[in-house]
């Protein structure tokens, strides 16, 4: 490592836990601090100029391909980088939360060739949380994982786990645990940069490297300073310069008129893009929920066959294969279930909806359960072959234009009060369980994240908003629901989850995102301790 910079320590603002010291020591922290030191005056611009376009869309401005990035689409010569090593076949790909021992054992075993440890939405950031995730990362590449849970169940690594891809926080998000030069830091560089520390030269010494999923990206200068992070990082640990590999998530609708220049911002570096689902409408209604055009139906009418998605997820697969890039379809939630009957329902939902993806030129796709590893890999079985990819399928057919991909109208219709319950009844179980610590959870038959939870609360905002649903009726449903809640968990903490509700679906101003201001008042647990 170089170490000619001078020391930049990051300081620790709260006791240490079992092993914390594995993850956070004075080199680690001076590592991080180096990208803190070169980037958070970055971050804070990327995020004011998020909130400047955010203004500009609201008030009017068109959203278009943009006229001055015109030339990196138009130039049909550059590509991304070739595949890595473990990352060439990805037709199966599994995610959770790497502070879950037992997930991240079951998730590695599971026959997906990639696992995405997410610190993000499946992961509630308590402090623990973090760092156990961290240790789950670093003992897994050591192969000293394994464990015997408190049952007696023994969990063991395969010979083959799948390749791990670490999906930070966004850059909209702080971690209060740490301190440099008196502000909290950019939880984004935490979670890159702890990993990259003490795994990179592990991953290379393995036959792999350090391979990130890329969250909430809205532009392609997001990416760049993305880039840049690798780029450093690299630098510092003598590591070889395009030796990371990230993959991005078009999750957010500004983001989907700049694909290709994300990718080539990245192309170094890049690994692909991945077609995200519920972050994806979640981003719409904030962008355009104040405009009766964009008034979206119940969650479940909005499919992948929308012809809006279509445009989306269509374009995705064109732009990537056109570079060279891997395109990677959108999550499969489903949880088997032990009742025959639904569970054969489920899979086959899952199965169609993973037929679709092949077909449409996907080179793998997503799924959050180790049961559902075998259906989505004998589907891209039957499409791939032995092939790893199917990047040879350019998609020329396909042309899409900024009408289509806000072609939103095409589905509108009213919400139902089934609609309106079941987003209530998530949003409530979701933050419940977050505020205890778990970003990963199984409601009503579907794995599910911090997006699941987005996209309730925003739709509840947006029906009030233009009165297609009384508040009298969200009211009383939301009564209802609180005390349905209560009576399944009579541990559950009602007026914080009550509170979390009314401030970020019935407020007047629609909060970007539930996670920060909840992150601060109830995970953080700082007692300035020093470092």
């Amino acid at each position: 490592m170089t170490t000619s910079a001078p020391t930049r320590r990051v300081r620790v603002l709260t006791s240490a836990g079992e092993r914390h010291e594995e993850i956070l020591t004075p080199a680690a922290l001076d590592f991080v601090g180096r990208l803190i030191d070169a980037f958070s005056e970055r971050r804070l611009w990327v995020l004011k100029e998020r909130r400047r376009r955010a203004i500009r869309l609201a008030t009017g401005t068109p959203l278009d391909f943009p006229v001055t990035t015109a030339a990196v689409r138009d130039d049909p010569s550059w590509r991304v980088a070739p595949p890595a090593p473990g990352l060439a076949d990805r037709r199966v790909e599994i995610t959770g939360p790497p502070s879950d021992r037992r997930m991240a054992v079951n998730a590695l075993n599971s026959g997906a060739r990639v696992w995405m440890a997410d610190f993000e939405d499946a992961t509630a950031p308590t402090w623990d949380n973090v760092i156990e995730g961290q240790l789950t990362l670093l003992d897994a590449i050591e192969r000293r994982i394994d464990f015997t849970a408190a049952g007696g169940k023994e969990y063991r690594l395969g010979p083959t786990p799948a390749t791990i891809v670490v999906r930070p926080r966004g850059w909209h998000l702080e971690e209060h645990h740490l301190e440099y030069e008196g502000r909290p830091v950019p939880a984004s560089l935490v979670d890159f940069g702890l990993y990259f520390f003490h795994c990179a030269q592990r991953q290379i010494d393995a036959g792999h490297g350090p391979y990130f999923y890329l969250p909430k990206l809205e532009n392609a200068y997001e990416a760049r300073l993305w880039n840049d992070v690798f780029l450093l990082a690299q630098e510092l640990l003598d590591i070889p310069r395009g030796t990371v590999r990230a993959t991005v998530l078009i999750e957010t609708i500004t983001a989907a008129f700049e694909m290709e220049e994300i990718l080539y911002e990245l192309r170094e570096h890049s690994s692909g893009l991945n077609a995200g689902r519920w972050d994806y409408l979640f981003s719409l209604i904030k962008t355009f929920g104040h405009r009766t055009d964009f008034l979206l139906p119940d969650r479940a009418r909005v499919t992948m066959t929308a012809p809006f998605m279509r445009a989306y997820t269509e374009l995705l697969v064109r732009t990537c294969h056109r570079r060279g890039a891997h395109a990677i379809g959108g999550m499969a939630a489903q949880v088997p279930s032990k009742d025959p009957e639904s569970n054969a329902a489920a899979l086959a939902k899952v199965r169609l909806d993973k037929e679709r993806e092949a077909e449409d030129g996907f080179d793998g796709s997503w799924v959050a359960h180790p049961g559902l590893v075998s259906i989505c890999r004998s589907v891209f079985d039957i499409v791939l072959g032995d092939r790893p990819d199917q990047i040879h399928r350019t998609r020329e057919d396909v042309e899409t234009t900024a009408a289509d991909l806000l072609s939103v109208h095409r589905v509108s219709g009213p919400p139902t009060e089934e609609g309106v319950r079941t987003n209530i009844a998530v949003a409530l179980r979701y933050f419940d369980a977050w505020l205890r610590g778990q970003g990963a959870v199984a409601l009503y038959g579907l794995m599910e994240d911090a997006a699941t939870a987005e996209i309730a609360r925003v739709q509840i905002w947006q029906w009030l908003r233009h009165r297609v649903v009384d508040r009298a009726t969200v009211v009383r449903l939301l009564d209802q629901e609180l005390a349905s809640l209560g009576a399944e968990h009579p541990w559950a903490d009602l007026d914080a989850v009550r509170r979390l509700f009314d401030e970020t679906a019935l407020a007047t101003e629609l909060p970007s995102f539930f996670t920060p201001s909840a992150y601060e008042r109830h995970l953080v647990r700082t007692s300035q301790a020093p470092a």
